[in-house]
């Protein structure tokens, strides 16, 4: 069994079919999925989308690149927003983008420091994006150090220093099909250093397909590519690295 920590749900082209979407994974041997949120709009998508199927879970959050749509976001409303279903088990995706800087730095700041005061009133995981901002996120994740703040980095791309120092916070990283890329060598070194117990696997679907599927639209099913060269990377076997993944995302989400 495979879980996919962090995929689109809401995004074409699996919006259309997800019947299909949903039923290839399942085939693939991923049995469970979370469907991550970006903006509010799309949120009543997501709850009709976890009513509907028992394997997918969701979260609430605004992406960094919508913190300009989104600029009066308050903490209670995220907790309001992750009180209307059981089923929305994580808030983000948060955190910061200084790569594209669609939305000005400070809002994008502001938007991340009330994702993370609601992850720490609640108790949820806080599914952390970031790019081309390695000091920055550290030092506003490193100021709620002792908060019980429980973080995922998700699609981590950052360096070997980064995520030393994100251990030292207790932080997971979650493996993305950037992994099977040839010009991924830096990334796969970073992974073989990182503690088993604090890694998660995931696709950002429709996103980052993996190799041998890299430039299609990317969906849950192949997971089991990204779960395969993560075993290659730790020296175990895709029965081992599936277990241990499973049960990282199980004691990050459901403890």
């Amino acid at each position: 069994m495979i879980i996919d920590s962090h995929c689109h749900l809401t995004y074409e082209p699996m919006s259309n079919s997800l019947n299909d979407t949903i039923k290839r994974a399942d085939k693939g041997g991923v049995k469970y999925i979370l469907t991550i949120s970006t903006e509010d709009k799309s949120f009543d998508k997501i709850l009709d989308i976890i009513t509907r199927y028992k394997n997918v879970y969701g979260t609430y959050g605004i992406h960094p690149h919508e913190a300009k749509t989104h600029k009066n976001i308050k903490t209670i409303d995220i907790i309001k927003k992750t009180s209307l279903s059981n089923k929305i088990i994580g808030i983000g995706e948060t955190g910061l983008d200084f790569y594209y800087n669609n939305s000005d730095k400070e809002k994008q700041i502001k938007s991340f420091k009330k994702h993370i005061e609601a992850s720490i009133k609640t108790n949820s995981p806080l599914i952390v994006h970031s790019r081309n901002a390695e000091d920055e996120t550290f030092e506003i994740l490193n100021k709620y150090q002792g908060e019980k703040l429980k973080t995922l980095m998700h699609c981590f791309t950052g360096s070997k220093n980064f995520a030393e120092k994100l251990l030292k916070l207790d932080a997971f990283f979650s493996a993305s099909g950037i992994i099977t890329f040839k010009n991924s060598i830096d990334l796969q070194e970073t992974f073989k250093i990182l503690p088993l117990e604090k890694i998660l696997i995931e696709t950002d679907s429709p996103y980052l397909a993996p190799v041998p599927n890299r430039g299609k639209k990317n969906e849950p099913s192949f997971l089991a590519y990204t779960a395969q060269k993560l075993a290659e990377i730790k020296d175990l076997s895709k029965q081992e690295i599936t277990k241990i993944t499973t049960k990282n995302f199980n004691n990050l989400f459901f403890n």
